[in-house]
């Protein structure tokens, strides 16, 4: 499964924590830097895809600076000393943060206090931190002796080492994730990654707990927006995955359908085997379907007598529109619907739009799919010679 978490880029791994939402609650960040004594420190917002600059202030001979803001939810800032020097804050309202560092290691080694959700950002960026130099360390040792006698059998013993080391790694931020789901620092250890490819947490449950939780406290977020989107997405990705697989691995027979015609009869699909079948699925107020159903009226004039049959699925909600398109269309073949939208099947075989169609053989195996107008007729006239 693809864990390319589209909707939440790159510059929201820095960030993220939990806090409760005060009205107009006002906040203050502010500290000591050591050795940055008359430099400029910016404070800036995370928004999913950007960062917006919010202040800035002179840091004074003493190294002390002072930021004061509003949040009503709890949100990201940047505390920037560089492009490549910064901290992430997760501010909640009322909140007063002290942040106290060097400006030599600023982004490595700072302390925070006054706000449990910064406390916990740093918590998982160490982590994770440690866990890559951890993973540097016995790549190091791979490299080093690559080509020695004895390389084959300390590979072994480096990889074993190497996976205990990732697994404890999704082990310990799924555990937090999953003690932690109305927190907004669940974000950062969902958004993980152990390089620029791999994520550190691949559970979708763990992802969609999270999202659900909280989506129900912080609606409107715009970080909670896209990590309820981009859940959404994947789980559907995972099941049009787990469907190919299925049609794949079961071709000879996949999924039924037994639904009622327009007289109330109901027809099973695999009452057709025997026959090549076309699996369609349309609406009667679709005008695509409409046009589409020209061209199905001419192949199965053409091919009805070679055995080829239609099996037509509506997904409509009103009987009599439906009833009335087959009658103008001049539909002869199987017409079925449950006029609630046929919702079981048009999910069980994936249908994302309509008109859409599979092709069946004798078996009922799926031997094509969406296939239109010309490609139709090319697709029978080779099967049904």
């Amino acid at each position: 499964m693809s864990f390319s978490r589209l909707l939440v880029t790159g510059i929201i791994a820095g960030l993220l924590a939990v806090g409760c939402s005060k009205d107009n609650g006002k906040f203050s960040v502010k500290g000591k830097i050591t050795h940055a004594e008359g430099q400029t420190i910016y404070l800036e917002e995370l928004q999913v895809a950007t960062a917006t600059p919010v202040d800035s202030v002179k840091i004074n001979k003493k190294g002390e600076f002072k930021f004061t803001g509003t949040a009503t939810v709890p949100t990201y800032f940047l505390l920037k000393l560089s492009p490549n020097k910064f901290i992430t804050l997760l501010v909640d309202s009322v909140e007063n943060i002290v942040v106290d560092a060097d400006a030599a290691n600023f982004d490595r080694n700072y302390r925070v206090e006054g706000s449990l959700g910064s406390v916990q950002v740093k918590m998982l960026n160490d982590k994770l931190l440690d866990t890559r130099r951890k993973m540097d360390s016995i790549q190091s040792l791979n490299n080093l002796y690559r080509g020695n006698p004895d390389y084959d059998r300390m590979k072994k013993d480096w990889d074993a080492a190497f996976d205990s080391v990732k697994k404890e790694q999704t082990d310990f931020s799924t555990e937090f994730v999953m003690k932690n789901p109305f927190s907004m620092c669940s974000v950062l250890a969902l958004y993980q990654k152990f390089d620029d490819q791999e994520y550190v947490i691949k559970d979708l449950h763990t992802m969609r707990v999270a999202a659900s939780a909280l989506n129900t406290i912080y609606p409107n977020s715009g970080h909670v927006k896209a990590l309820y989107q981009n859940t959404v997405q994947l789980l559907q990705e995972e099941q049009n995955a787990k469907l190919r697989q299925m049609i794949q691995e079961q071709g000879e027979n996949s999924p039924d359908i037994v639904l009622p015609n327009p007289d109330g009869k109901e027809i099973a699909l695999s009452s057709l085997r025997g026959k090549v079948v076309l699996l369609q699925f349309w609406s009667a107020l679709d005008r695509n379907s409409r046009i589409l159903n020209e061209a199905l009226v001419d192949a199965y004039r053409k091919y009805k007598n070679k055995g080829f049959e239609i099996y037509q699925v509506s997904i409509d909600d009103n009987r009599v529109e439906w009833v009335d398109a087959i009658d103008q269309d001049r539909l002869t073949w199987t017409n079925v619907g449950d006029m609630q939208g046929s919702a079981l099947a048009a999910r069980i075989y994936n249908i994302q739009e309509i008109p859409y169609n599979y092709l069946l053989n004798e078996e009922g195996a799926i031997i094509a799919q969406n296939l239109k107008g010309p490609g139709l007729d090319k697709a029978l006239a080779q099967i049904l010679k």
